[in-house]
């Protein structure tokens, strides 16, 4: 039986949708984020080092990182399901690129985006005034541009086709779930009808509705 280690308002939702969109059995150990600084609680390290979620357990593994956890998920479960063959290069290409831009392009820059966001409330009252300026520019004049960018670049790839590569879902469009859910969640998308679509596919999805029911919705940190 999988064991997923799920902390609130975290990327681990996608991961459930991964499990019932595969139709396997698994678990649920629910962990709550500290009141006050939002950061997982220290029972997590008792499951891996880092105490981060997503974790999961699948007998005598522990596996962390969204994009390991797929990975494994789908290789061992999956029967040929939700990637690519290697045949197809140009689609077996583009799977693995989405699902490793997720993590390693789009989310530092909307981590680094919430970072500067909490900043004015984590701070001092006599020092907020400042904290905000310096938050607020940081996110306007560096930020946003660069993730702007992003949105732009992945609005080009959805407008062409409704998902980011292989049948859906597949494992990059699972992986990519979280960054443009976290995205809708801070701004509107008019400009990305394309992002749009692909959000409302996830949450019509029967496996992701099962998961609403199952663990209740998304929220994001800061929420």
């Amino acid at each position: 039986m999988i064991h997923v280690h799920h902390l609130e308002k975290s990327r681990s939702h996608r991961i459930l949708w991964l499990l019932e969109t595969l139709g396997v059995e698994y678990e649920v150990q629910v962990y709550q984020r500290d009141n006050k600084t939002q950061l997982a609680p220290d029972a997590l390290k008792r499951v891996h080092p880092l105490g981060k979620s997503p974790v999961i357990t699948d007998g005598e593994l522990t596996i962390a990182e969204s994009g390991a956890i797929i990975d494994y998920l789908i290789n061992r479960y999956g029967d040929g399901r939700m990637q690519p063959s290697p045949d197809d290069l140009n689609e077996w290409v583009d799977y693995r690129y989405w699902l490793h831009y997720a993590e390693g392009s789009l989310m530092p820059l909307l981590v680094m985006g919430l970072v500067f966001s909490q900043i004015p409330k984590q701070s001092p009252w006599f020092i907020k005034p400042l904290t905000k300026g310096i938050s607020s520019t940081v996110r306007q004049r560096v930020i946003q541009p660069q993730v702007n960018q992003h949105l732009g670049f992945i609005e080009s790839h959805l407008s062409k086709r409704a998902n980011f590569a292989g049948h859906w879902p597949s494992g990059a469009d699972i992986q990519m779930s979280f960054p443009l859910q976290a995205v809708a969640a801070t701004q509107r998308l008019e400009k990305y009808p394309g992002i749009a679509a692909f959000i409302e596919r996830i949450e019509s999805d029967p496996a992701w509705q099962q998961v609403v029911e199952r663990a209740g919705p998304l929220t994001m940190p800061g929420e």
